[in-house]
């Protein structure tokens, strides 16, 4: 399940990419034009954002909208995603948003589904994570392909978790862990306590801080399974997140090594995804 963007936001990317019309179809005079626009897959893909594009088209004015296909289909090259009637004024101002969306964040799913999948050949239950290392502004556009895909969100930012880094602890002297984990814990009660490691020694010294969650940075398959395996008696384990440089091509191991939770904003990397717009004239 996923959410849908909401509909300030969509008319704000129609305003943006015509403030002041489409000054191609004024002076060519075609805006009274009736047509339709048929948008379908040009590659393979895990499909993004196919109601917002929807919406797109009925919010520029189109009359007639009918979407095939729902964000999550896996779609082969060719497969139709919409059809639109309007005219041609609609059909151009809603066209190239609707399709830029998708190809971004279908690319972005895709990529994202592909991690999720490779981890789940490892291990059914893991969870996908991904960062908030994304384009300032476009967090609802990210979360919707990321979540399309199956993934979750790591965190939405600064103002919903307890995330300690190195560049924290460098402003906490040398107080022990366990005492900044209970003042976090007082501080913010409910809410779970990560703490990011960079060696298998910060890693297992966290653990028995009492975290929730040791966060594991940059280390090798090798390295996390060493944690895992020293905490594996431990009588409150925290759960395991690998993060840093975790791809389709690794996530099967980290998930072997004992990860509960895979970190990547590599989905974020990902090419858009060709999709195909054709149009013709109707009536």
């Amino acid at each position: 399940m996923t959410f849908r963007i909401a509909t300030a936001r969509l008319e704000a990317m129609l305003r943006e990419d015509a403030p002041y019309g489409d000054l191609t179809t004024l002076a060519l005079d075609i805006g009274d034009a009736r047509g339709q626009a048929v948008l379908r897959a040009g590659a393979t893909m895990t499909l993004c954002c196919a109601e917002e594009a929807e919406a797109l088209f009925r919010l520029a004015g189109c009359t007639d909208v009918h979407r095939v296909a729902a964000s999550g289909a896996l779609l082969e090259e060719g497969g139709t995603i919409l059809t639109a009637v309007g005219s041609a004024h609609c059909l151009q101002l809603a066209s190239k948003v609707a399709q830029a969306l998708m190809e971004i964040t279908s690319g972005i799913a895709t990529r994202a589904a592909r991690i999720r999948t490779e981890a789940r050949t490892a291990r059914p239950d893991i969870v996908v994570a991904c960062t908030r290392k994304h384009l300032p502004g476009a967090k609802d556009v990210m979360l919707k392909a990321i979540t399309t895909a199956g993934c979750v969100p790591h965190r939405l930012g600064l103002s919903d978790s307890l995330l300690v880094f190195a560049q924290h602890r460098a402003f906490l002297g040398r107080e022990p862990a366990y005492r900044w984990v209970s003042r976090l814990r007082a501080a913010q009660p409910g809410r779970a306590v990560v703490a990011e490691a960079e060696t298998v020694d910060e890693a297992v010294l966290l653990a028995h801080a009492n975290v929730d969650i040791v966060q594991c940075d940059r280390l090798s398959p090798e390295q996390f399974a060493e944690v895992a395996r020293a905490l594996a008696d431990h009588p409150a384990r925290p759960l395991l997140a690998a993060n840093g440089g975790i791809t389709e091509a690794n996530a099967a191991a980290f998930a072997r090594a004992g990860a509960d939770i895979l970190v990547t904003s590599a989905p974020y990397d990902a090419p858009a995804l060709d999709i195909r717009v054709t149009m013709e004239r109707v009536g």
